[in-house]
């Protein structure tokens, strides 16, 4: 869109409803561990992206914002896990 901020186009949400998916796939069976890896960037990748010299400013700004963002996405994840492992089961 002509005119739009980058921050118009923020859901505060998004970081919530993609860890609640990958949480649906830790429901049904697959590894935490493995979905971690998918949810995360790693710090040296996230490092070997901003020294890269091909890339401007503001793609260097864009990946630093993905960066903390899978993080947070990560971070909801791993709360959602351990709150699943604490839950009385009924039996």
């Amino acid at each position: 869109m002509i005119g739009m901020t980058p921050r118009e186009d923020f859901d505060p949400l998004a970081p919530q409803r993609e860890a609640a998916m990958f949480y649906g796939l830790f429901l049904r069976g697959h590894s935490a561990d493995t979905l971690r890896r998918d949810i995360d960037v790693p710090k040296p990748l996230l490092q070997k992206w901003l020294n890269a010299r091909r890339y401007e400013t503001g793609f260097r700004n864009s990946l630093k914002r993905v960066y903390q963002y899978r993080k947070q996405v990560l971070a909801i994840f791993d709360e959602l896990v351990l709150n699943e492992k604490n839950r009385p089961r009924v039996q």
